[in-house]
């Protein structure tokens, strides 16, 4: 990036952070506070340990200093600004969940474009939230949902039951939502029926189990619903389970509807196969892959919601739970500062812009371009700002 480029997009940050309120988050005084500023060359350079009495009113800071990245602690300190970590006081900290596309398994983020990784991360995204509303019972007073302006999303998890908890405690919570090490077996206890008899029941009061018994539930509803020989078939396709084994366990689920509602899963040999089987799937769909460090890390710095994302131009866009499966960031996270005009930028590496409804496509050399799209093109590396 060259002076030229760093210089305009530092003015435009600062234009943008002058025509928006930037709310603080909660307890800002007790937060540390960080940015990276626009320099020179490849490297960045990261300023950190300060405090709001550093910084003084969030907004006017943000207009003065226009930086390139602006973070705040998830932690709450005695004396944020200290340098020494040790020094500092921790008192508490947000429970923070990322969704990054670059690790999640399914995406290759040197081959898929860029509107299919964000797709994907969506999508982990709403499995989350699901597991933290169903699973852990958080209200969504408790949860601010963030697009983090790049590659992904933020949840902060502000419920007083969490914000005390250790990075042990914060582990075991990124392993259940991962189902890490999930113990299969612990899914089935032995429980008296109305008759007093031990039977193998599913624990489907809630957590995976209750999961598991959703998908149990439904999956014998299928078989119901399928001629006998159809559904013969899709219980052999489960590995362990032959043709006895099948018809025993496809009986019981056709007569006794009641007691597979209610968790009973003592369908005869095979049983176990069936809700392992069910479970893997499961744990398959529904896991969200979070990145663990963030979670873990009871001292992280955190992307500041409505910031400017400097490696793409976009907004850092708080999003209310409701309005998550309607969002499009690369349209609803542009910067309303950033559109009505067009600039010339020098293109360094043509092809599709993603952004806005248009995704256009830029050739090499200099180019006239709505602004925000030379904007990602320079935030981003493909292209530098020409004169005008």
């Amino acid at each position: 990036m060259n002076r030229r480029t760093r210089e305009y997009l530092s003015g435009r940050f600062g234009d943008y952070y002058r025509s928006v309120d930037v709310s603080p988050p909660p307890d800002a005084d007790r937060r540390e506070w960080g940015h990276i500023p626009f320099t020179s060359g490849d490297g960045t350079t990261m300023v950190r340990h300060q405090s709001l009495l550093d910084l003084g009113e969030i907004g006017e800071f943000l207009a003065r200093e226009s930086p390139r990245h602006a973070y705040f602690s998830a932690a709450r300190y005695d004396d944020p600004g200290n340098r020494e970590m040790s020094e500092k006081g921790w008192r508490s900290a947000d429970l923070v969940f990322d969704i990054d596309a670059d690790h999640l398994p399914a995406v290759d983020p040197e081959a898929d474009p860029y509107p299919e990784m964000l797709a994907a991360a969506k999508e982990a995204l709403v499995k989350l939230l699901d597991l933290l509303e169903r699973d852990f019972g958080f209200a969504d007073e408790d949860m601010t949902v963030v697009f983090s302006g790049g590659r992904g999303y933020h949840v902060h998890v502000r419920d007083p039951t969490v914000v005390g908890l250790d990075s042990t405690a914060r582990r075991e919570v990124v392993d259940y939502v991962r189902a890490v090490d999930l113990n299969l077996d612990g899914l089935v206890e032995r429980r008296p029926n109305e008759r007093g008899t031990l039977q193998k029941t599913l624990r489907a009061e809630g957590g995976w189990g209750g999961r598991v018994h959703d998908r149990l539930v439904a999956y014998a509803e299928d078989l119901r619903a399928m001629e006998e020989e159809a559904a013969l078939a899709k219980l052999r396709e489960l590995n362990g389970v032959g043709e006895k084994t099948a018809r025993t366990i496809h009986g019981v689920l056709r007569r006794n509807p009641e007691g597979v509602k209610a968790g009973n899963v003592e369908l005869g040999p095979g049983a176990s196969t069936l809700v392992r089987a069910l479970a893997r799937e499961v744990i398959a769909e529904e896991t969200s892959p979070i990145d663990e460090p963030v979670t873990t890390d009871v001292r992280r710095l955190i992307r500041l919601p409505r910031s400017i994302h400097g490696g793409s131009g976009l907004v850092v866009t708080p999003l209310d739970r409701d309005a998550v499966d309607g969002f499009d960031p690369l349209r609803d996270a542009i910067p309303e500062r950033f559109t009505g005009r067009d600039i010339l930028v020098k293109v360094t590496e043509p092809g599709p812009v993603p952004v806005g409804g248009d995704r256009t496509k830029v050739d090499a050399g200099v180019q006239s371009v709505s602004e925000y799209v030379g904007v990602f093109l320079m935030a981003r590396g493909r292209a530098e700002k020409a004169t005008e």
